[in-house]
């Protein structure tokens, strides 16, 4: 259980009481500053009865004891545990009994001021020792050193046990309460990015038939804030951690990718994501100059690890050419054109004189992801140029024109179930032809003005032969899109990115197959996460287990998946707006609805969303009628 307000984390087991065993503890930016926390009532630990996640920063545990002499065997009293990401934890014990209690209360209390990373690979190290200090103990190991308040103050601190006692009064049915603060050393209270009055989100809300959609959306929504992050070099602009608790840092292509998915809920994220990373581009002399910085990924057994910062070079014109068409103002959108920009121009010095766009540079193979993503930047690049007045448009449409020719013969494998498109081609021109989640992206094509959606780099006929395969039993675990057919060789359904189902790529799948048409592919893998989300009580992890759905049967749990992780979060916005097609063009004083006409999950209103600026809500009839029922002042419903 991990309550996430970064860079706050409360990791927990199911019964409340921190042993200091794996990863248990309070967190503040990667640094464990209270590991073991245990709570003792009359000599006894209290018997777990409850534990729930409240909220994305917070969770409740209830555990039980008989404190009265001769009470028979029901439990006299309850005590209560909140537990908050930024540290703190309130201990409440309610009395039922008919005569007053005193009850001699003790937590013992330890840590090893760890760095995350150390705990993951084992190398934690011994707790160290504690020292009194104010109404509670301190540690210090080195330039680390964390505290523990209490309020009230206890009656004993034993540092060397580690211990804090009180004896609390009980009267009939009444109630007490203590409260802890774990703190770094000489630190206040910090408050979490997505707590404050300014968090950039939109606190959208979701209604329907379906009883899931309610609770599946304000879980993203509130996953999606637990995970905002501060930019250290301009603080005013935020962006989205990867995720908790193995990625609480940022992670570019991750970022903006989340950042596009949500940008129903407003384009500040946008705006502080792309500020941010503008910030991280190479510019200067060279080839490199205009990549985006980022670390290599992992790509399955199929093909060598990619390098994240083409994939984020990439995304960033495509999110800044949409953001201005959900409504960013034009004078935000003129400060991140230079980087823009820059990023197009590395895309065609990094194609050359040839036609495809390796990864990694140079040298690397031909993925189809990545000729998808810089087709896509290409063309919503260019018409953001034209848009704003730059030179450049018309040589990026060339490109993306001659792309799409070569890519429709040079990638596609023929066979006899229709053929199906490559996963890449190796340097020396040989395809690499398994099947896999990768392939959704050639479905992301992009928004246009107008409500147009830019075209894609596979004609019709193969269009309509990738949606019959990712809508197949070899790709459709039953809970959404698995990353590599089963029928494949090296298919694992625990490997990344070799079986396991990763949420981002079935919402990529759900939203490319709906906007082409193909309605029931769409349908059925939309309907597989959300019964998946219910069996994780609304928090879908980034991936787990490609095993097939049966009768009965829950989703398999990665152990080393992050939950909540950005992209996951925001993909629940884009499944259920995916629902509504959305298609805004600010500039222009127009949006269009593209709702999918089979109406999967039944009526289904969204309202809270953001377009041009200002308050926009929906809703979705069961014949798949689409009714705006608020937006802003003068915006026309387009054709």
């Amino acid at each position: 259980m991990i309550c996430v307000a970064l860079p706050g984390l409360a990791i927990s087991n199911g019964q409340g009481q921190l042993t200091g065993q794996g990863l248990e503890g309070f967190y503040r930016a990667g640094r464990r500053l209270l590991s073991r926390c245990q709570v003792r009532v009359a000599g006894r630990e209290p018997l777990a009865v409850q534990a729930q996640m409240t909220g994305a920063d917070h969770a409740r545990f209830v555990g039980t004891l008989r404190a009265s002499p001769h009470a028979g065997p029901d439990p006299d009293v309850v005590v209560e545990r909140t537990r908050h990401a930024d540290g703190t934890e309130r201990i409440t014990l309610h009395s039922a009994a008919t005569r007053p209690l005193r009850l001699p209360v003790e937590v013992a209390l330890g840590t090893d001021l760890a760095a995350l990373g150390a705990i993951a690979s084992g190398n934690a190290g011994p707790e160290v020792p504690a020292s009194v200090h104010d109404a509670g103990l301190r540690w210090t190991a080195g330039r680390e050193a964390s505290t523990v308040t209490a309020d009230p103050p206890p009656a004993d601190a034993l540092a060397s046990a580690g211990l804090l006692r009180w004896e609390v009064e009980l009267p009939p049915g009444g109630s007490a309460t203590l409260e802890l603060r774990v703190r770094t050393a000489g630190a206040g209270p910090v408050r979490a990015v997505g707590r404050a009055a300014t968090s950039p989100l939109a606190q959208a809300g979701a209604t329907g038939d379906d009883p899931c959609v309610q609770a599946f959306l304000r879980t993203s929504v509130d996953d999606l804030q637990a995970l905002l992050l501060r930019d250290p070099a301009q603080p005013t602009d935020v962006y989205l951690a990867a995720g908790a608790p193995w990625r609480c840092g940022l992670a570019p292509a991750d970022a903006l990718a989340a950042a596009r998915m949500a940008l129903p809920l407003g384009t500040r994220l946008a705006t502080g994501t792309l500020r941010a990373l503008a910030r991280s581009q190479l510019t200067g002399p060279g080839q490199q100059s205009g990549l985006i910085p980022g670390p290599r990924r992992d790509a399955g057994g199929h093909l060598p690890p990619a390098c994240t910062g083409t994939e984020a070079t990439l995304l960033f014109p495509a999110l800044l050419a949409e953001a201005r068409r959900w409504g960013m103002p034009e004078h935000e959108v003129e400060e991140l054109l230079p980087a823009a920009e820059r990023c197009l121009t590395w895309l065609r010095t990094a194609v050359g004189d040839g036609m495809y766009l390796c990864d990694p540079q140079p040298g690397g193979p031909v993925r189809c992801e990545t000729q998808a993503h810089a087709h896509r930047a290409a063309l919503l690049g260019a018409d953001l140029l034209d848009a704003c007045g730059r030179p450049g448009g018309p040589g990026l449409r060339d490109w993306a024109r001659a792309l799409r020719s070569a890519f429709r013969t040079g990638f596609w494998v023929d066979g006899l179930g229709g053929g199906r498109p490559a996963a890449a081609r190796s340097p020396d021109g040989r395809r690499v032809p398994h099947l896999g989640a990768a392939a959704a992206h050639l479905l992301d094509t992009g928004l246009l003005g107008g409500g147009q959606l830019a075209p894609g780099l596979l004609e019709r006929v193969q269009t309509e032969q990738l949606a019959r395969l990712l809508g197949s039993p070899a790709m459709d675990s039953g809970w959404g899109l698995r990353g590599l057919g089963v029928k494949e060789a090296g298919y694992n359904p625990f490997g990344h990115r070799s079986g396991a189902v990763r949420i981002q790529e079935t919402a990529t799948a759900v939203a490319g197959l709906a906007a082409a048409g193909y309605e029931k592919e769409a349908s059925a893998l939309l309907r597989g996460v959300l019964a998946a989300a219910g069996a994780f009580h609304h928090r879908l992890p980034e991936m787990y287990a490609g095993e097939q759905r049966g009768d009965g049967s829950t989703p398999l749990p990665h152990p080393a998946a992050c939950r909540p992780a950005a992209t996951t979060a925001a993909a629940g916005i884009l499944l259920l707006t995916t629902l509504v097609g959305i298609r805004p063009d600010a500039p222009a004083g127009t949006v269009t609805l593209r709702p999918v006409r089979s109406a999967p999950l039944g009526e289904l209103t969204l309202n809270g969303l953001r377009v041009a600026g200002a308050p926009f809500s929906v809703r979705v009839s069961r014949l798949g009628l689409a009714m705006v029922e608020e937006a802003a002042e003068g915006l026309q419903l387009g054709l």
